[in-house]
């Protein structure tokens, strides 16, 4: 089949093309977003990103960078691909782009599908304190990570320290198992398992809210709250708290005690043991 990849860095196409490659399929070209919305501004850090991409692109092979997805059916139509397979794209593929293939898109989403459906699973999982994640690879069509599910498999551990490489690593592991099956069967046109709409969440961006403590919220929450946004940011920053008259940013909490600075939250200590007064 003729592929066009869509992913979010030069890793994440490496990654995709191989997999391609190996289950003797060809990628046509490589898609990429530089902004979370489209049309709307490109995200800080976008350029060294693009660079990082066209760095590793093979010899030959385009990279469209779209500022809006109304061009997106033009651009993938006149590639005659066979199907699109995304990892990392924050945009909807727009369903007439879909159909400017002849088989559709396949994606790889980051849980169990339908749970946390929306562009930031792992965040969500971390924040409503799971243990684990797994990855779905399913159909692409007009809603969000709503399409039949052609290969999934769980058994990612969530720390309570998440380290994002290791755990990207691990993700790419799956990734790696599942692609090849749903690949074989989206050549044979297997619809996939349908979501049960009603087992469906949202994991949506985080409300601006959630980067300030509040003491008064159960310390479990606010040990989730800490290590999502840690997460989030690449273990770089935390959510912002006032602690002892002192404006905070809180990078590391413990529920048991341990040396650090005790505060007090709506149903018992916690320990900050680690922070910034940036």
């Amino acid at each position: 089949m003729r592929v066009i990849l869509v992913s979010y860095s030069a890793q994440g196409f490496s990654l995709l093309h191989e997999v391609c490659r190996r289950e003797g399929h060809t990628p046509v070209a490589y898609l990429h977003a530089r902004s979370l919305n489209p049309g709307g501004p490109t995200r800080r850090g976008a350029g060294d990103v693009v660079s990082g991409i066209v760095d590793s692109l093979p010899d030959g092979m385009d990279l469209l960078v779209p500022g809006n997805k109304s061009l997106l059916p033009h651009l993938i139509d006149g590639y005659r691909a066979d199907l699109i397979v995304c990892y990392g794209f924050p945009w909807r593929i727009p369903s007439d782009a879909l159909r400017a293939t002849r088989l559709g898109g396949l994606n790889v989403h980051t849980s169990m599908l339908p749970r946390h459906r929306g562009p930031i699973p792992v965040n969500w999982a971390i924040r409503n304190g799971e243990k684990e994640i797994g990855v779905s690879i399913h159909w692409m069509d007009e809603h969000f990570d709503s399409g039949g599910i052609l290969a999934q498999e769980a058994g990612i551990a969530l720390d309570d320290d998440v380290v994002p490489g290791l755990l990207w690593e691990q993700v790419d592991r799956h990734v790696e198992r599942l692609l090849p099956t749903a690949l074989s069967l989206a050549g044979s046109g297997a619809p996939g398992t349908p979501q049960d709409d009603r087992l469906a969440s949202h994991a949506g961006w985080m409300e601006p809210e959630f980067l300030r403590i509040d003491w008064a919220s159960r310390r479990e929450v606010i040990h989730n709250q800490v290590r999502a946004v840690r997460f989030g940011s690449s273990g770089r920053s935390g959510p912002t708290a006032s602690v002892g008259g002192q404006e905070v940013r809180v990078l590391r909490t413990s529920l048991v005690p341990t040396d650090g600075v005790e505060v007090m939250c709506g149903d018992g200590p916690l320990w900050i043991t680690e922070s910034t007064t940036d």
